[in-house]
């Protein structure tokens, strides 16, 4: 996209050649000019030299601070031509994200039939199939014939989110599918009854999200219908919106596997305060926690003073121990997401990770003892038999680490939290003290401290 000829042309006021150079551009790259390099006036100038299906594109790919501004620029009639070409589960994202004062302008300048079931998706629980289906589909009868279902689909297709898919409904209830290319290439006076494919794949309103998003993907669908606990069909989500699902989802693990809590907004939109805010729960939180390390190293304080070169050995442990959790947990925790592990398989990933920390230890173990012996020699009274506990210590807590890693996200998931909370910095505090305690209960025995 060339920005610098469009702000040359919009300097220069040469509206016409500017609506030409707009034309070439996708509305996601124009929506990103927008919020990127435009003031308000020039916003304002943009958006008006849109037309009215790109323009009402370009605005539900907007950030909701563009969005705000423009909606406040824009007058009465210019917002009612871009809610009308909106599509209602678009309509209802932005709803969600603009204040109580900016909906309830945008509600009034929508028809009272959109009102209605823009009301009805609203009231869906917050990350259900309900709050991102589109109610915009294509119904067909099963009595009406492919001529029949084709003429249809000409002149309601234009307002639908996608026609490569339509579905059968019988008293509203839904019987089954159609593909566009099955009504291409069979006979015109055949019914749907006759082309349909019964056996569909369907999710319910009360779904979470995600695991529609899932079933998407898992069975390469353009949309899934939805329907009530009538079996009624109510909406459908397609496919894009799946896509956003899933990348709203990845976003909320990252940031929670990272310790942070998960932002509404975009990094540079989320203000310094908040971002804090945002941390410092955490932080504040794995502080507290990594006390018990503390009062571990406190109750083995005679083991140190007795032997000092112990303490050099605690961040190499407490580092290995928290970096194996950390692999084990962001493992488990992608296999959960995608479906790939389940709770039940809870035994055999523990004896898989139980196998592989004995392997990774053993080779740690025997590369760290070559280590300690070379570089303690005449440091130590006895470097092989420190060498020994060490190489026990690594092995042990290897273990450890890795069955942490393993069963938490399970757990997690089991008991209905998200399993993203049971990643790294969690992990790690809680295998530091358990790797500490192990250390110090092994070399007070092989070295036979006593307090």
């Amino acid at each position: 996209m060339n920005r610098e000829k469009i702000l040359d042309l919009l300097e220069e006021r040469k509206y016409k050649e500017l609506k030409e150079e707009l034309d070439k551009f996708y509305p996601v790259d124009i929506a990103q000019f927008l919020e990127d390099e435009a003031d308000e006036k020039q916003m304002l100038i943009l958006f008006r030299l849109l037309p009215k299906e790109e323009a009402a594109e370009t605005f539900a790919y907007m950030n909701s601070d563009t969005r705000e501004t423009l909606i406040n620029a824009l007058t009465d009639s210019e917002l009612e031509e871009v809610m009308d070409e909106m599509y209602l589960d678009d309509t209802v994202d932005v709803l969600e994200e603009m204040p109580a004062n900016v909906v309830d302008r945008l509600l009034l300048v929508t028809d009272e039939d959109t009102r209605k079931q823009i009301n009805q998706l609203l009231q869906y629980p917050e990350d259900s199939a309900g709050s991102v289906m589109n109610v915009d589909y294509v119904g067909l009868r099963p009595d009406m014939t492919v001529e029949e279902a084709i003429l249809k689909i000409r002149q309601v297709g234009i307002n639908r989110e996608t026609i490569y898919t339509c579905y059968v409904r019988e008293k509203k209830k839904l019987v089954g599918v159609v593909d566009v290319k099955d009504l291409l290439t069979s006979s015109d006076s055949k019914t749907m009854e006759e082309i349909m494919e019964t056996n569909v794949i369907y999710a319910k309103t009360t779904d979470d999200q995600e695991d529609v998003a899932h079933k998407i993907i898992k069975y390469g669908l353009v949309a899934i219908p939805i329907v009530d606990h009538e079996m009624c069909m109510v909406g459908i989500v397609t496919v894009d919106d799946a896509m956003l699902v899933l990348q709203d989802e990845a976003t909320e693990d990252i940031s929670i596997m990272a310790g942070v809590s998960p932002a509404e907004e975009t990094y540079f939109s989320t203000s310094v305060f908040q971002e804090a805010k945002n941390r410092s729960v955490w932080l504040l939180f794995l502080m507290l926690s990594a006390t018990f390390s503390g009062m571990v190293l406190d109750h083995f304080s005679y083991a140190v003073l007795a032997m000092p070169v112990l303490n050099a050995f605690v961040p190499m442990l407490t580092g290995t121990g928290g970096n194996c959790g950390s692999q084990s947990s962001t493992l488990v925790i992608r296999g959960i997401t995608v479906g790939e592990i389940q709770l039940k398989n809870i035994f055999r990933v523990i004896f898989k990770e139980v196998r592989v920390a004995l392997l990774v230890g053993l080779i740690l173990a025997v590369v760290n003892g070559v280590r300690v012996v070379i570089m303690y020699q005449g440091k130590t009274d006895n470097p092989l038999l420190l060498a020994f506990a060490l190489g026990i210590t690594l092995m042990c807590t290897i273990v450890m680490a890795k069955t942490i890693g393993c069963t938490l996200p399970l757990l997690a998931k089991r008991i209905g939290l998200d399993p993203a909370i049971m990643a790294a910095p969690l992990i790690t505090t809680l295998v530091d003290t358990g790797t500490t305690l192990i250390y110090f209960s092994i070399v007070t025995r092989v070295f036979r401290i006593t307090a």
